[in-house]
């Protein structure tokens, strides 16, 4: 059974990726669950393994057998993104908490009337505005050549922070044709912004976005978001992964994403599992873990 929200990095267009960069993965589905599992082989450490945003529950409960399941036999390191499994469970099952939980921004996609309806007043009103400015918006097939993938790069190389690499967006779109599409907005003929949209089963994630000083000035990020959406709820996806929410380093972008309508969805921080450190683990004060 797939969940209603079925996250980028446990979905079968994101299997096939990596597979098609030669990159290790196990996939697994079994006891009301299902997951993708990614190995590297590090020097000195051994086969390193990761889930992200999984394991996939199917049924109400965590199954009793689930670390075993998804370890398949293997000892080495687990590290593991936890999204919706409890820390109390984590932590009886040895894991050693590394990161605080993350908050992403998601969308609810459906109708245009109520997706109209859940955007707060000042992200519908911009919306509005940029009707008046005569932007051409199009649809595009996510191409590796298009200007958005070099002004993206040069924007995280200003801002300092780190994006999924162009190699791997571009191996998901030759992997999962049509499921990577670009929304552009070009003000008299010039490129005002851009975003990019990944599709994965019932849902969509916003991966890359970009808007020029025209286009910041004309509100076509709330144009072409709002293109995507009617868009991408006529192909009968229910949810937009808008990413990240950073009050403290991203203020501006957070209240941009809230405003669209979407809702914070607290992820379960970074955990290690390793059997050697499991004893220890579970001895954690609850403190550590929260």
């Amino acid at each position: 059974m797939i969940a209603p929200v079925l996250p980028l990095q446990q979905s079968p267009e994101y299997a096939r990726t990596l597979r098609a960069l030669g990159l290790g993965l196990r996939c697994g589905e079994g006891h009301g669950m299902r997951w993708l599992l990614q190995t590297r082989r590090l020097p000195l450490v051994g086969t390193v393994s990761l889930i992200s945003r999984g394991p996939i529950l199917g049924a109400a409960a965590l199954p009793p057998d689930w670390l075993a399941l998804c370890r398949e036999g293997s000892r080495g390191p687990l590290l593991l993104n936890a999204d919706g499994l409890p820390p109390d469970r984590l932590r009886a099952e040895g894991f050693w908490p590394l990161l605080t939980p993350a908050t992403l921004a998601m969308l609810p996609l459906s109708t245009e009337t109520e997706m109209r309806a859940a955007m707060l007043g000042k992200w519908r009103n911009r919306l509005n505005r940029s009707a008046a400015h005569g932007l051409q918006i199009r649809r595009l097939p996510f191409s590796a050549s298009h200007w958005l993938l070099s002004a993206e790069a040069q924007q995280a190389r200003r801002k300092r922070y780190r994006a999924l690499p162009p190699a791997l967006v571009a191996a998901f779109a030759k992997a999962n044709p049509g499921a990577a599409q670009i929304w552009e907005a070009r003000h008299e003929g010039q490129p005002a912004a851009a975003i990019a949209i990944l599709r994965h089963g019932p849902t969509a994630t916003w991966q890359i976005g970009v808007s020029h000083a025209q286009g910041r000035a004309c509100s076509a990020m709330n144009a072409l978001l709002w293109a995507a959406m009617r868009w991408l709820a006529r192909k009968g996806h229910t949810t937009l992964d808008l990413g990240m929410l950073n009050c403290d380093a991203a203020p501006g972008l957070t209240r941009f994403k809230l405003g669209t309508g979407a809702k914070p969805h607290r992820l379960g921080g970074t955990w290690l599992h390793h059997p050697m450190l499991a004893p220890l683990a579970r001895r954690l004060p609850d403190r550590l873990s929260r």
